[in-house]
């Protein structure tokens, strides 16, 4: 009787502040769509918005705008915001190989994002990531819990992201949480919405799922809590939760 394969990492990834830094662009394209509604805003005011969905930032940028202008801006915005906010979208140092390390453990990598689902293959495009993600492994337009589901149908064993709301989205798939300082929340943030590791860069992911994929192979218990006693995070090393929360 043939020996099952081990199960290899599937490794799902959030794109803006987590594999590129694109707060320039979409500063800029919030700027120019607000402004044409008559509403101001700066790139410090929008910056505490970033990795929430666009409406949710255009409600909180712009409170007086009714639920249709909502809408109508958010189109705006997704019309605009190849022109304005891909060509300024940077890589984060580490992303590469972040994406390219799940295949060596004979595994692959996936991306779940909230941004408009053209716009993120524009993204990685644009970023130089596109070859180490299949095109069918992209998904946009989904948020916390929605990202959560497709992440399960893709069978991610892990998701990397920068937001509580990508830990909620691992929690729904029943994967590893693996959060990244690279956003707007910061480390005590993230452990508080019950990340199980944190990280301050992508470099130091690939020496994480070394481990992950030597625990998938050796059949050890998987997801939530995966990292629990692990040491905490401290200049770059893995960090782990001590116990899980919700924003």
């Amino acid at each position: 009787m043939s020996t099952p394969a081990a199960p290899a990492p599937v490794v799902g990834f959030d794109l803006d502040m987590t594999l590129v830094d694109s707060r320039d662009g979409i500063g800029a394209t919030l700027r120019a769509v607000l402004a044409e509604v008559g509403v101001e805003v700066t790139s410090e005011q929008a910056w505490p918005y970033a990795g929430l969905p666009l409406e949710v930032t255009l409600e909180g940028l712009a409170p007086g705008l009714d639920e249709g202008r909502v809408a109508a801006v958010a189109a705006r915005y997704r019309e605009l915001y190849p022109v304005l906010g891909v060509d300024s979208v940077r890589s984060y140092p580490g992303a590469a190989a972040a994406l390219a390390a799940p295949a060596a453990h004979g595994g692959r990598s996936v991306v779940v994002s909230a941004k408009h689902t053209p716009n993120v293959h524009r993204v990685l495009a644009s970023a130089g990531l596109a070859g180490a993600v299949a095109p069918g492994d992209v998904a946009g337009d989904l948020f916390a819990e929605a990202k959560g589901v497709r992440l399960a149908e893709l069978g991610a064993t892990a998701y990397v992201g920068d937001h509580p709301g990508d830990v909620r989205a691992a929690r729904v798939a029943g994967a590893v949480a693996v959060a990244v300082t690279t956003g707007a929340h910061d480390a005590d943030a993230l452990r508080s919405a019950g990340a199980d590791v944190v990280l301050a860069s992508l470099d130091a992911f690939p020496s994480w799922l070394a481990g992950h994929a030597a625990r998938l192979a050796g059949g050890a218990p998987e997801g939530p809590g995966e990292a629990r006693d692990a040491p905490r995070e401290q200049h770059g090393d893995v960090g782990a939760r001590r116990a899980a929360g919700r924003r």
